[in-house]
Formats: C-alpha cells, sequence, structure tokens
C-alpha cells in the first residue's frame, strides 16, 4: 500500500514464459512479428522483439518489447542475451552482427551464412547460378561500359538494381537507353556494401510465389504454389492456388524452392518469387522470413507460415501446410486518405462475415500496407471480388 502522494508500487516481469519453454527473438517490429504473437501463444513459447520504438506493430502486442536498432551491435547483444533462438522480421540486420551474435553463442535462424542471399541479390545471383537454379540472365554492373554491354547483350530495356538495400519495388529501375545508364548511375547513390546488378526484362505470364519451411535437420514442407499481383511494384493481392498452372509446373516450382532451401541452408520459411514465362520458370527474389504471399495460411492452412516458421527455429516438427478450403484470396490494404480504419469494420463485417480482416497497427500513410484482409471458399472470382470491396473500403476507394 502507498502512502498519500507516493506513486503506485510497480514489479519488473521480465522475461515472459511459461516454465521451461523457449523465448525466440524477432528483430525487427513490422507486422511479420506481431502475426507471430498468436502462434507463439497456442505454443507456449515466449517471444521478444527488438523494435525501434513502443509504437511499432509488433512492440503493440508482444510482452517484451526491447528498443534499439538492428545496425548497433550492442543493442543486438544486448536483446539476444537470454533468447534460445534469434529470427527476424527483415533481413537487414549487417551480416558482420549476425557472425558476432554466434560467436558469443547465440542461436540465429537462418544464419548469415544464408541470410546473406537475402541481403544481396548479386550473391543471391551468383550462387543460384552456381547451383544450377534458373534465373534471368544477369551480370554485375561496375561502370557505364558494363550496363551498356549488357543492355547490347539481353536488349533494350533492362531491369537495373541495387544489390543491397531495395524492397517493395525500390531500388529498382527500368532503362531503355544510354542516356538512362548514364543519369541513372550519376544521380543514385549506393547503400553500404552493395553494387549495381542488371537482369534481363523478363516478359512474364504470370508471378508466383512458391513457400516452403525447412527446419535445422533438413525436415522441409512445401506450401500450395499462389499467384501474387503487383502494383507499383507492391504486392497488390494473392491467389492461392495459382490458377491455371498445371500440376506439372507446381512441382517444378516447389522443387525449385525445396533445392533453393537445402542448397543455400536456409531455416525457417523461404519464400521463392518466380516468374512465369509460359514455357519455363525464373527466380526472381528471395525472403527467408515469413512474407506478404503466405499470409492468407493463417485462416487458409492447417498451420500457418508464421506457426511453422517458429516451428522451423526452433527444430520442432513441423506442420502440416495443406490448405482448408478450396481456395483463398488475400488482398492488401494500402493506406489511403481515411485514417480511421477501425470505423470501417462496421460496413465490411456486416457487409460479409466471412471475411477475415488483420490490421497491423500502423499510421495510415498512402501506399503504405496498414493491413490485409483474406476470403476462402471455391470461387476465386466470388473471393476476390469479396476481398478487393473490403479492402477498397478500408481505403476509402469505396464507400458502400
Amino acid at each position: 500500500m502507498t502512502g498519500r502522494g507516493a506513486g503506485p508500487s510497480t514489479e519488473a516481469l521480465g522475461t515472459p514464459r511459461a516454465p521451461g519453454f523457449p523465448v525466440v527473438g524477432i528483430v525487427g517490429g513490422g507486422q511479420l512479428a506481431r502475426m507471430m504473437a498468436q502462434p507463439a501463444i497456442a505454443l507456449g513459447i515466449g517471444l521478444r522483439v527488438l523494435a525501434t520504438g513502443a509504437s511499432e506493430s509488433a512492440a503493440q502486442v508482444i510482452g517484451d518489447v526491447r528498443i534499439g536498432r538492428h545496425d548497433d551491435l550492442a543493442a543486438l547483444l544486448a536483446f539476444a542475451e537470454g533468447c534460445d533462438v534469434v529470427t527476424f522480421d527483415h533481413e537487414h540486420v549487417p551480416t558482420e552482427y549476425l557472425h558476432e551474435l554466434q560467436a558469443a553463442g547465440i542461436e540465429v535462424r537462418p544464419g548469415p551464412e544464408a541470410l546473406i542471399y537475402a541481403q544481396d541479390k548479386l550473391a543471391m545471383r551468383e550462387a543460384l547460378t552456381r547451383a544450377g537454379i534458373p534465373c534471368p540472365s544477369w551480370a554485375r554492373i561496375d561502370n557505364r561500359e558494363d550496363a551498356v554491354a549488357f543492355g547490347q547483350r539481353v536488349g533494350w530495356p533492362f531491369i537495373l538494381k541495387t544489390s543491397r538495400g531495395g524492397y517493395d519495388g525500390k531500388g529498382v529501375w527500368q532503362v531503355a537507353s544510354d542516356e538512362q545508364v548514364d543519369s541513372l548511375l550519376s544521380s543514385s547513390a549506393l547503400p553500404a556494401g552493395a553494387a549495381w546488378l542488371g537482369e534481363e526484362k523478363v516478359e512474364f505470364v504470370a508471378e508466383l510465389s512458391a513457400q516452403v519451411a525447412r527446419s535445422p535437420h533438413g525436415q522441409a514442407v512445401a506450401y500450395q504454389l499462389v499467384r501474387t499481383v503487383q502494383r507499383d511494384g507492391v504486392c497488390s493481392e494473392v491467389i492461392a492456388p495459382a490458377p491455371g498452372v498445371g500440376l506439372d509446373r507446381v512441382a517444378q516450382a516447389q522443387h525449385i524452392a525445396m533445392s533453393v532451401a537445402g542448397s543455400l541452408g536456409v531455416v525457417g520459411m523461404l519464400a521463392v518469387e518466380l516468374f512465369d514465362t509460359g514455357d519455363r520458370l525464373l527466380v526472381n527474389e528471395l525472403a527467408m522470413r515469413p512474407h506478404n504471399s503466405g499470409h492468407w495460411s493463417i485462416e487458409g492452412a492447417d498451420t500457418s507460415q508464421f506457426e511453422n516458421h517458429l516451428r522451423a527455429v526452433l527444430d520442432l516438427p513441423l506442420g502440416s501446410p495443406s490448405p482448408r478450403s478450396q481456395a483463398a484470396v488475400m488482398v492488401n490494404i494500402m493506406g489511403g486518405d481515411h485514417p480511421d480504419l477501425y470505423r470501417a469494420y462496421l460496413h465490411v463485417m456486416a457487409r460479409d462475415p466471412g471475411i477475415k480482416v488483420h490490421l497491423y497497427g500502423k499510421e495510415v500513410r498512402p501506399g503504405r500496407k496498414v493491413g490485409h484482409v483474406t476470403a476462402l471458399g471455391d470461387d476465386v472470382a466470388v473471393l476476390a471480388d469479396r476481398a478487393r470491396h473490403a479492402a477498397d473500403f478500408f481505403t476509402g476507394t469505396i464507400d458502400g
């Protein structure tokens, strides 16, 4: 009991966990870390998150929050102390810092030897080419002469990327002439440790994503192949399973993803983004964590990508990735002109009680992913209409 004028008594809770159960540390406080909270609760696993602020998406729902930056080694080491394993919400931790964590006896999954291939697109292209995994034609670009020679070899326009730091369409340009090359190379600064990467512009009929989960002892499971739809370089919607893709092509995509996971030593979730040209599959990019293309699995699979990521990094037996319905459509909610997202619940839930809504607790800004909706059923066209209507109502694109 406190006296008059005294402040309330408090007690530090320490790291919340069930006795005997492990703590998983997640570097990064975004929505991917946030969506690991529910399966961790069910499994009794403790979570700790390294966030840059208390208002970040995951920091709002995970009990053990440490404030710090992923590029601050002292903050990383302090955060990881007492964690049974450290994993990631993003790939941006400096590789040398991950080696420092390992040297301090901290289990890091996926480890830096694998994660480098999701951090550096040039390293990824080199490794996949060595492993015989199909990729677009590519080349390291060190100067204007390299870029012009590459354009002449593969044809104009081609794609120019920074090997590090780009995501959701950032750090990626289409160049169609010598003049554009000159302008881009002279006006754009490379991120630290990055190089220029040239890739052929692939004409494709669909963009696909093959996801697998892999554990340290080599158990792996494959999720159904999905089609992704991109707008302005950002994933807009996901259709599961990928419509119009034959069983042989599905098996080929899953084999590619399994081969990538095994050859690169991935632990946890791996998303392999693919171009389907109609007669071949080419690897576009990799993500070694839960991925936007797998959000449908929260309601749509026996074991979500978030639960299987936790199982994998803890070396637990993996769960079944089998779908729970004939089809699922997920549509991202992009920030629009209406910051009060909660008010949209009244319309969205009343109009379609079967729709599943996930909001990320983020400040609404135009073009920012602030949530997603998922519809399950057996008619892809109907599911897409339902999910798009709900997402459009949240953004204010429609009002009825």
